[in-house]
Formats: C-alpha cells, sequence, structure tokens
C-alpha cells in the first residue's frame, strides 16, 4: 500500500502554527514511509475564502520546504461533480432534501436545549413521500438510526459513536454548495488518501465522515487526531484574536529550520533529544510518537531554538533568508559588507534575523540617526580630542584590516591615556548613533573607511553646534 497523506486547509485565515504543525506531521508520514503528500485547497466556503489566504499557504509550505507530490487541487472546481453525486445519493435513497427553515431550526434547537437533549436535526423531511415545489433546500445525509460507528485513533486508541447522537449531516447548502464534511469524504477517496492527520477539533466529524465513506462503498481510510496548541496562560491559541501566520514568523526573522524543530517537538518526542535535522525527521517520525495531551507554545524556546540554528546552518543558507530581511526593511545590502563576511563580523549572538539586521544597518544605511540619549552623553566637547585623534589615525592607516584597526585602538589606548570605554563609547554613537553594536574595531572595518571619517566629521560638528 502507498502511504498517502493530505493537508486540506480551507483559506479563510491566516495560516497559522496549529495548521502547519499539522501539515509537517502528514508531510513527515508520507516521507518517512516513502509515500505522497497531497495538497488540496478546501475552498468551498465562497464567502470567506481568499485570495490572499491561498498564496499565504502556498508561500508558507514554499518557505517551510514542506513539499507536496500533488496538487494544490481546489474543491472550487469540482462543484459540478460533487452536485452529479449527491443527486445519485438523492435517486438511491442515501440522501434527501430537507426543507425545514432557519426558523424551525432555531426553535427546535431551543426547545432541545431547554429539556436538556442534545440538539440535533429530527429527521422532520428524512421520509418525505414528494418534494415541495420550488421551496428552497438543503441536502442532509442519510444517517444510519441504530447502531455504532468506532474507528482506531492512531493517537488516541479506539472512539466509538452511537448513531442515534449523530445528526443527518448537511452534504448540500441552500445555494447549491457542497459542504465540507461531503467533499472531503469524495476527495479523500478519489485522491487514495490512507491516512488523515489533523487536529482533533475533527475528531466529531469523523463518525459522519465514516458513514459517509461506507454509504458509497468506499475504504475508509486511517485516521489520527493531533491534540490542540495552547498559549502560556492554557488557552487555545488558534482561537486567540491575534493568530500569528506562519508567514510572519519569517517576516520576524525566524529559520525554518528553527520553526519546524519546534512545531516538531510541540507535542511529539524521541527520547530526549532536542535537535532535529529534515533527515533525521524523516528518519525517525512516527505517529505512536505524538503525544495525546495539549501542548505549550513557548515563544522563549523557539527563539532558543532559532539562535541555535543561527549559529549552525551554513552562512550561505543564513545568506538567503537575510536578503529577504534587507529587501522587507528597504536596505541596499550591496552598499556595505558581502552578507558572509556581515556574519562573520557580528557573529551569531541574535535571537532572529531580524535583530541582526536591526543591528547592522549602520553598516549599510549612508546616513544614521543619532539616538538623543546616547548623543547627549557622549558626543560632548570632552570626546573632541577622541574623535579628532581617531580621525586621524583612521586617515593615514595604510592597510583596511580587522588587525590593523584592532592595533590602532590598543595604541590610542595608550596614547590617549585613557580606559578602553572612555575612548570607544563616543566613537561607537559617532559611527553607528547608538550605545550598542559590536567591538568598536569590528565596527569601523564593516562601516567602510570613507563612510567612518564622514561620520566622525560629522559628529564633530554636531558637538560644536550643541
Amino acid at each position: 500500500m502507498l502511504i498517502t497523506t493530505r493537508f486540506a486547509p480551507s483559506p479563510t485565515g491566516c495560516l497559522h502554527i496549529g495548521s502547519i504543525r499539522t501539515a509537517l506531521y502528514a508531510w513527515l508520514f508520507a516521507r518517512s514511509n516513502k509515500g505522497k503528500f497531497i495538497l488540496r485547497i478546501e475552498d468551498t466556503d465562497v464567502k470567506r475564502s481568499t485570495q490572499s489566504s491561498i498564496s499565504e499557504i502556498i508561500d508558507g509550505l514554499k518557505w517551510l520546504g514542506l513539499n507536496w507530490d500533488e496538487g494544490p487541487y481546489f474543491q472550487s472546481d469540482k462543484i459540478g461533480y460533487y452536485k452529479d453525486i449527491i443527486n445519485f445519493m438523492i435517486k438511491s435513497g442515501l440522501a434527501y432534501k430537507c426543507y425545514c427553515t432557519s426558523r424551525r431550526l432555531d426553535i427546535l434547537r431551543k426547545k432541545q436545549l431547554l429539556t436538556g437533549k442534545k440538539p440535533k436535526y429530527d429527521r422532520k423531511c428524512r421520509d418525505l413521500l414528494k418534494s415541495s415545489g420550488d421551496l428552497e433546500y438543503v441536502v442532509r445525509f442519510r444517517n444510519p438510526i441504530s447502531g455504532t460507528v468506532s474507528f482506531f485513533d492512531e493517537i488516541r486508541g479506539e472512539i466509538l459513536f452511537n448513531n442515534e447522537e449523530l445528526d443527518d449531516v448537511i452534504i448540500q447548502r441552500t445555494n447549491g454548495i457542497p459542504t465540507y464534511n461531503f467533499c472531503a469524504v469524495i476527495d479523500d477517496n478519489d485522491m487514495n488518501i490512507t491516512h488523515v492527520i489533523r487536529g482533533e477539533d475533527h475528531i466529531n466529524n469523523t463518525p459522519r465522515q465514516i458513514n459517509l465513506f461506507r454509504s458509497l462503498g468506499f475504504n475508509v481510510p486511517i485516521y489520527a487526531h493531533v491534540s490542540m496548541i495552547l498559549d502560556i496562560n492554557g488557552k487555545k491559541l488558534s482561537k486567540r484574536k491575534e493568530v500569528v501566520s506562519i508567514l510572519e514568523y519569517k517576516s520576524r526573522g525566524y529559520l525554518p529550520e528553527s520553526l519546524l524543530n519546534y512545531l516538531l517537538r510541540l507535542g511529539w518526542a524521541y527520547g530526549n533529544q532536542e535537535i532535529f535535522s529534515i533527515n533525521d525527521m524523516i528518519k525517525l517520525f512516527t505517529l505512536k510518537g505524538i503525544n495525546r495531551s495539549p501542548s505549550r507554545f513557548d515563544v522563549g524556546k523557539l527563539l532558543w531554538l532559532n539562535r541555535f540554528y543561527i549559529k549552525n546552518v551554513s552562512k550561505c543558507s543564513i545568506v538567503e533568508h537575510l536578503k529577504y530581511q534587507f529587501d522587507k526593511n528597504n536596505i541596499n545590502y550591496s552598499n556595505g559588507p558581502d552578507l558572509i563576511e556581515l556574519i562573520q563580523l557580528v557573529g551569531t549572538r541574535y535571537n532572529t534575523l531580524q535583530d541582526m539586521v536591526n543591528c547592522s544597518r549602520y553598516f549599510y544605511d549612508n546616513h544614521i540617526i543619532l539616538n538623543a540619549d546616547a548623543a547627549k552623553k557622549y558626543l560632548v566637547k570632552s570626546s573632541i580630542v577622541i574623535l579628532e585623534y581617531i580621525y586621524n589615525k583612521i586617515l593615514h592607516l595604510d592597510k583596511w584590516s580587522l588587525e590593523e584597526l584592532l592595533t590602532m585602538i590598543h595604541v590610542s589606548v595608550v596614547e590617549l591615556n585613557m580606559n578602553f570605554s572612555v575612548i570607544s563609547m563616543p566613537i561607537r554613537v559617532a559611527i553607528t548613533g547608538n550605545t550598542i553594536s559590536p567591538s568598536i574595531h569590528i565596527v569601523i572595518y564593516g562601516v567602510g573607511k570613507l563612510r567612518v571619517l564622514s561620520r566622525i566629521n560629522a559628529a564633530l560638528i554636531y558637538i560644536n553646534k550643541n
């Protein structure tokens, strides 16, 4: 049997952490079993589906490297095909037209709640002998009334439902558009999906879908329902008002390797191992390793992982992601040190690539913005002698190298008979505009001779004016 999984998001909002974790698990299960991973866009909710959400799904998966073998398929392209099957089901008695108004259903629901009953359709139209003319209707699946439906969940074990508790689920809306539960069954069968890996919020849909599978004579796939993700306060992450999209993590300077590693461990374990390469993930991943308990999203742990990967992935890989960050911030990265050299200069002390770019833009910007507090403290009359001294030293420096600049700074400390910090801080503020940077000789080297001289001169003018 060819293991086949799918990721089937609805393009009605941002692609969030919970969805991507599900996609990762489905992708890994297919890859670890040399199977197939399919991307399917469930866009039958015409009013809420958007092109921007579709683009985000595709771009997010590509950024993370979760490549698909088939797709993307769009359910909206198959409406006529679905309706043909529904018409067949009506004719063969597997489904029926329901003419109940929303007002009647609302009254029914309220009465059931008042009497302590579970709200569900009372099957009023199930055995109508003839249609009701031109009245608006939905189509409902004729769910079995008695017996049970059970399935073995690969994460949770045996799960059983009584059919009498299940509704005659709507499979076609009044506007003629088929519903999620129906389309998912048809597509899972047509695409030969062997394993459905999805969030636990779909558990209640599963018995309804299994009954649909069986009524149509289809093979039922194997299910694995992944537990929800909670925030640090124990609230469901996907229900927060401000859900962070996957591409926002890209924008904030996270590496795909760190996000994938974090999401893998957010509900899955392999002993005490914390760091997993993509090859490790594919080699070691099993559904049995998924925890059935909810997971808590910890930004601090994600930042730790991101810093680890910034230190350990290849510099060439970092450069590609840095280019995106520089472009996003409208910084011309050709106007300064080569990006490989930048990584070597500033080191890997940063938690995100966005931090690295924010703290390095003075290498590339033609003009810097002086921090008012820093300038007030360090660009003062007593700093003039230091800045003029360093200006002349740099002006007459023959060789431009880190070693020469470091030697120059050490010599300056001796010749000026001042502490290193007394000398370095005015220079740092003059060149970068702020008080925090890598070692001063590294900053001078990266900014470049002409630009350093220009900025020191500007700092001297600033001091004399103030």
